[in-house]
């Protein structure tokens, strides 16, 4: 996408946060979630990604805290777009995820689709990573797939009874995806927290970076989200 195109984008996506704002602070969108705790197992991908933590994975379990949102908020019934944000420490330093129920073929991957649960889900960076392989998205799906609720109590319910195994994986923009990792999330906290938020900018996945025409499509919006 060109840059010009994209900053015009980023500030019209900044102004639509902004009147959300006046309604809903101090989240926008995704203003209430489950928070859970639990482990990721890195795994050896098949093939090189050009992202560093990928490709030379850390030996033995890493632990992580992830929380689930809907983006509207909407009440639990009718269809949502589902994000989740997973965190983890690797050398001292915060690494963040954030990803969106998306399609998982091209160019379904790359557009927001509204789930009735997290369920069937795929959740996808939804825009790419730039590495020393070229462009790479990221993806979480349910493994093996299950029946999971839609409203925030009743996930954390699901959750604490049965442990929510989730595989990771990396893709080309039209590849096929390679998975990287397992994560098993198994202890629900009792409520949301309103300071835990992702950012994947100054908390980036060791070895990856954001391309500019990316940074000036998502920073305007991010930043004032960001603040609430």
């Amino acid at each position: 996408m060109p840059l010009v195109v994209s900053r015009v984008a980023g500030w019209l996506l900044r102004g639509g946060v902004a009147v959300l704002l006046l309604l809903r602070r101090p989240r926008p969108i995704h203003s209430s979630g489950a928070v859970f705790d639990g482990w990721m197992t890195p795994r050896r991908a098949a093939v090189p990604s050009g992202i560093g933590w990928i490709d030379d994975p850390p030996d033995g379990d890493v632990e992580v805290v992830a929380r689930v949102s809907r983006a509207v908020g909407l009440p639990a019934c009718p269809p949502d777009v589902y994000g989740i944000g997973i965190r983890w420490e690797h050398d001292g330093a915060r690494t963040d995820l954030q990803l969106a129920s998306t399609g998982l073929g091209f160019p379904g991957r790359h557009l927001l689709v509204p789930r009735l649960s997290p369920s069937r889900a795929t959740l996808c960076s939804v825009l790419p990573y730039r590495t020393a392989r070229g462009p790479i998205l990221l993806c979480a799906r349910s493994m093996p797939v299950r029946k999971l609720p839609s409203g925030t109590a009743a996930l954390r319910r699901s959750v604490d009874e049965e442990p929510w195994m989730l595989r990771l994986s990396f893709a080309t923009p039209r590849g096929r995806w390679h998975p990287f990792a397992d994560v098993r999330l198994d202890r629900s906290r009792p409520d949301d927290d309103p300071n835990l938020r992702f950012n994947i900018d100054t908390n980036p996945l060791p070895g990856a970076s954001p391309y500019r025409w990316v940074q000036a499509l998502r920073r305007p919006s991010y930043r004032l989200a960001q603040r609430g």
